[in-house]
């Protein structure tokens, strides 16, 4: 592939302790969200991000599809910076309209997503409207009713002149996922898109978003606190993992290399932690410590280190690069080089 879909290089973003935009002029602590990160996703791509909550997974997400801009760093669309596109800023080859139409979001909450005022026909008929409004009112309700099929809202006339608190949870879902999909987006961030669903529809739901993968070629960057549910759409779409902690991806790579060679401790930590990956859980959780670093007093070096079993005054005085330890393989741990001088420091105790 020689460019991304996506490409994020560098992001950071940092907001004031209340949450919201950053004021320099303010002697407020920033709290960093987003640190250094950098993340390409491709042409019908999954990218799975896995973390606990609050660890910057949907703000590195929303910065991804430019509706959060970075503090630093820069978001790119195909080549195209996307805030100079949206700010109109020097020599623009993909305008940000394109961009915005070309990168969708699914949200966590279907109910809040939609409007309780509107019929389901209207909000979806809505993006057409705006997007494409050389279509007619039949092709419009025709495309419609086609992807409400195609998501198993069928016979889909029973549902259009629904309102969304005359849907269940699953129908909801379904609907903004339409909704996402009607303008043939290149991307979708799908942010925690399936956990407020129940368990038995989680399945169904990743099932459906693969079956549209593979239909409209979209790429998903998926955000998940579960990994089993990361495990399974980024596995059955050939995709990767990238976990998450304290603002930084600390591990990211095929599904079968993290899960069978994790190198991160805190990926070990994710997968001690979801009982149908670790199979021998009669073993010591593999953490020091439960509480989470206050986020907007990192600590120094290796920000798991103070939950880190392995970690060593190495881990305490550096910050780890991320390592290559295979093929589209990145470790951010000093343990994944044989050669650190972690190897020769000492075990902290405390």
């Amino acid at each position: 592939m020689s460019e991304p879909l996506l490409s994020m290089d560098g992001v950071t973003v940092e907001f004031n302790s209340s949450g919201g935009t950053l004021d320099l002029l303010s002697n407020e602590q920033p709290v960093r969200a987003v640190d250094d990160v950098s993340l390409d996703v491709g042409e019908n791509d999954v990218v799975a991000l896995i973390g606990e909550s609050g660890c910057g997974k949907s703000t590195l997400g929303k910065a991804a599809i430019g509706s959060q801009r970075p503090t630093s760093g820069s978001v790119s669309y195909r080549g195209q910076d996307v805030w100079d596109a949206r700010k109109d800023r020097g020599a623009v080859r993909i305008p940000f309209e394109e961009i915005r139409r070309s990168l969708q979001i699914i949200h966590q909450d279907p109910g809040s997503a939609l409007n309780p005022n509107q019929r389901v026909l209207t909000s979806l008929m809505l993006p057409l409207k705006k997007w494409q409004p050389e279509l007619g009112y039949e092709e419009r309700e025709e495309r419609i009713l086609t992807l409400l099929e195609h998501v198993g809202m069928s016979p889909p006339e029973d549902f259009v002149n629904r309102y969304p608190h005359q849907l269940s949870g699953g129908e909801q879902q379904r609907v903004v996922l339409v909704r996402a999909l009607l303008l043939n987006p290149d991307m979708i961030l799908a942010d925690e898109a399936i956990s407020a669903l129940d368990v038995s529809l989680r399945v169904e739901m990743m099932d459906i978003m693969l079956d549209l993968q593979s239909v409209f070629d979209t790429s998903f960057l998926f955000i998940s606190h579960d990994l089993s549910n990361a495990r399974y759409i980024a596995q059955q779409a050939g995709g990767r993992i990238a976990v998450m902690y304290l603002g930084e991806i600390v591990e990211i790579g095929p599904v079968e290399e993290i899960l069978e060679n994790p190198q991160h401790p805190y990926t070990k930590v994710l997968k001690w932690a979801t009982p149908e990956l670790y199979e021998e859980r009669e073993e010591d959780v593999p953490i020091r410590e439960i509480d989470v670093p206050d986020p907007t007093n990192p600590p120094a070096g290796c920000r798991f280190h103070t939950r880190c079993p392995n970690a060593r005054e190495a881990c305490r005085e550096s910050h780890p690069e991320p390592y290559a330890v295979g093929p589209d393989h990145d470790s951010q741990c000093f343990r994944s080089d044989e050669s650190h001088e972690y190897w020769e420091s000492e075990p902290l105790h405390d």
